[in-house]
């Protein structure tokens, strides 16, 4: 059964303790949280106490590939372990890490690398696509070319940020879902450079993706918007909406 998150970066800029705002999550409707830029300085007791009380769920969490390269045991310490995070995202790297294909074999081997120190943990390595990945070489994409290259990382595929790269993210989905066990909901428009909309606001078939999501069998559809008016009304938007669809 597919289920609902929002990812906590989308309300980085709420003045609220993590606490409150996993109370916010709970009472919008979603049936998970994905941790992404840690606890607020929360003690994870204290997290995992209030998950425990709301009845939330936590996905693959987004830890920085620098902080999963230096400390992975304390990494899966603190997310696998104590908030019982199922994965771990690399939730960015940077254009120059795919500006050629020498660029993108180098970046295949250190996430197949961390896929396989993360092995000892149990615990899968996936990766955050945005638009830079979608750069077309000899009628192919660098993401495709990620994807090949390192078949054991999983991919949390970002519908928006696949639009906006000029790629269709319904047929993504249909090609990748049994690696996408993570899908971003991430509502943009391509015809501005940080086009970022309320999700159902945007040029993202949303329906579409959350059909071809079930039918891959993809666990969670996490709501995610990166420049949020309101934060606080966008975790309800975000809810109400993938429960229509």
């Amino acid at each position: 059964m597919t289920r609902t998150a929002i990812n906590l970066y989308s309300v980085r800029d709420l003045d609220e303790s993590m606490l409150e705002i996993l109370d916010r999550v709970a009472a919008a409707g979603y049936d998970g949280v994905q941790f992404s830029g840690g606890l607020r300085d929360t003690d994870p007791e204290d997290v995992v106490e209030k998950l425990s009380e709301t009845g939330l769920e936590t996905t693959g969490a987004h830890v920085d590939i620098d902080d999963l390269e230096s400390d992975l045991a304390g990494s899966y310490d603190l997310y696998g372990d104590r908030l019982r995070c199922a994965s771990a995202v690399v939730p960015y790297l940077g254009q120059e890490r795919f500006e050629s294909e020498a660029a993108v074999r180098e970046t295949a081997e250190r996430l197949s690398d961390l896929a396989a120190d993360a092995e000892d943990y149990a615990w899968p390595i996936h990766y955050h696509n945005h638009a830079h990945e979608f750069v077309d070489v000899g009628g192919e994409t660098f993401f495709e070319r990620l994807a090949d290259l390192a078949p054991e990382v999983g991919l949390e595929l970002d519908v928006g940020w696949a639009l906006v790269g000029g790629e269709d993210p319904v047929e993504l989905i249909e090609r990748y879902g049994d690696r996408i066990d993570l899908l971003h909901m991430k509502d943009m428009v391509t015809d501005e450079k940080r086009g970022f909309r309320e999700i159902g606001d945007g040029d993202v078939d949303m329906a579409a993706c959350a059909e071809a999501a079930r039918k891959a069998e993809v666990e969670w559809l996490i709501y995610e918007h990166d420049e949020p008016e309101d934060p606080a009304a966008s975790i309800e938007t975000g809810a109400t909406v993938l429960r229509s669809i």
